[in-house]
């Protein structure tokens, strides 16, 4: 097969999948309501975006670095937001309430 043409499914791949995890990217960050994301899931996630990045850069691959490059930020900014509500709920628990005084 035409080495363009392979070239052409990945960029076509890239651009869904980009595209498909960030409206719940945007979302997240507009609403900072991040009860629906799981901690472990977004940091396994992470953690695979950047391996696909760094194996993207070792095979030369565009359409690999491409979408992995504007991923990337995305998610750990949502894994940022996750572990600043984590700390927000541990904090916010451990203060007394109203009715304890």
């Amino acid at each position: 097969m035409n080495s363009e043409y392979i070239e052409v499914v990945g960029f076509i791949a890239a651009i869904l999948t980009t595209t498909a995890f960030l409206p719940q990217a945007l979302h997240s960050w507009k609403t900072r309501d991040l009860s629906g994301i799981s901690f472990n899931m977004y940091v396994t996630f992470t953690i695979g975006v950047t391996l696909w990045l760094i194996y993207g850069v070792l095979i030369k691959s565009l359409p690999i670095i491409a979408a992995n490059v504007i991923t990337l930020p995305t998610t750990l900014v949502i894994l940022f937001l996750k572990v600043k509500d984590i700390r927000s709920k541990l904090v916010n628990y451990d203060q007394p309430s109203k009715t304890d005084e």
